[in-house]
């Protein structure tokens, strides 16, 4: 333990103490919940050891099986589904009005070969040639 955490920790240190009794309680809450869900899950024919689950008073049956999706359910994701498909919609809108067009303008271009050496200009000219 020392490795990972740097601190060194005695046999006597009361960590230990309280680690132990932790897991004593642990046990003894987990041996309980235990006892109490095989008093629920003992059929009603068989004599039972110990006295069976009874359900405290205006308790609800648990369901079992239901419908994959409520009819609520239903209509709040068809309405996520079409908030999601009109942004998206408005997005690539805002996206055709205000973008630029991709590339310089062929007069800006022509204009700046202009300024160029014969050299450079010859090399440039070159490099836009291929596809």
């Amino acid at each position: 333990m020392f490795e990972k955490t740097g601190i060194k920790v005695d046999v006597d240190d009361p960590i230990f103490a309280l680690v132990a009794l932790n897991e004593a309680v642990l046990e003894e809450a987990v041996e309980r919940h235990l006892a109490r869900l095989d008093g629920a899950r003992a059929p009603a024919a068989a004599p039972a050891t110990g006295p069976a689950y009874v359900p405290p008073p205006g308790a609800r049956p648990i369901p079992t099986s239901h419908e994959p999706f409520s009819r609520r359910e239903l209509r709040l994701l068809a309405a996520a589904a079409g908030v999601a498909v009109l942004t998206a919609a408005l997005v690539l809108i805002g996206q055709a009005i205000f973008s630029k067009p991709a590339g310089i303008p062929p007069a800006k271009l022509e204009r700046a070969l202009q300024t160029l050496d014969a050299k450079s200009r010859a090399a440039v000219e070159a490099e836009l040639a291929k596809p």
